[in-house]
């Protein structure tokens, strides 16, 4: 009973961590939407100076450990001259690890509509980025929505890595309270059930604009 009443009395507190949590993946998703919609069509591209770069980003990030990649950006970094705070930081890799995911949706996704749409818009007179902004894009964005939303749930619970640069989300909160009570099975127990609530969240609502989106 005494883990229970613990968790309850510290709601708010991890509530607070949960808001950051929620910030942090919306920034890094957001980072990584940017990034991997150039460097997913970078990757189908035939000019071998955009797709070897694009193609090494990709594999290297996704062939580096996330918490490697968070080292590098906060520790590494100021090395070369480049001082950023933990939350900066936090965000600068997962958004960087989140593009080189992303950037292999969006290929996938490019690669899933008919080569005719792109053949008739161009006989149209559509330039290359005319095509792929106003035809292609628009198509293969509602293509790659539910694995947009697996990869904002995957993010949100891999953003718990940036606690160990000393970013104060959910984790990090949850830590706090270890460190004051030493309840250590009922706050890990409430981060965790905190952390499927939200991830269950997304899920919901990433299926919610899935509908909404087949119907349009």
């Amino acid at each position: 009973m005494g883990g229970i009443t613990t968790v309850v009395e510290n709601f708010p507190f991890l509530l607070l961590g949960a808001w950051d949590t929620l910030r942090l993946t919306f920034f890094s998703v957001l980072i990584g939407l940017i990034i991997g919609t150039f460097v997913g069509m970078g990757r189908l591209s035939k000019l071998k100076i955009i797709n070897i770069p694009c193609t090494a980003y990709v594999e290297f990030l996704r062939g580096t450990p996330l918490l490697v990649q968070i080292s590098i950006v906060y520790f590494g970094l100021p090395q070369l001259g480049i001082q950023l705070d933990a939350y900066p930081a936090a965000i600068t890799a997962l958004g960087l690890n989140s593009g080189a995911y992303i950037a292999e949706i969006v290929r996938a996704g490019i690669q899933s509509i008919s080569r005719g749409q792109y053949e008739a818009a161009r006989s149209l007179g559509l330039t290359h980025w005319q095509t792929m902004r106003y035809i292609i894009l628009p198509q293969a964005f509602k293509n790659i929505l539910p694995a947009l939303g697996n990869e904002f749930i995957t993010l949100t619970k891999d953003s718990s890595l940036a606690s160990v640069i000393g970013v104060t989300e959910l984790m990090r909160r949850g830590q706090f309270v270890i460190t004051r009570t030493f309840q250590t099975f009922s706050i890990y127990f409430g981060v965790a059930l905190i952390y499927f609530i939200l991830t269950f969240i997304i899920s919901r609502i990433t299926r919610y604009v899935e509908k909404r989106m087949a119907v349009a």
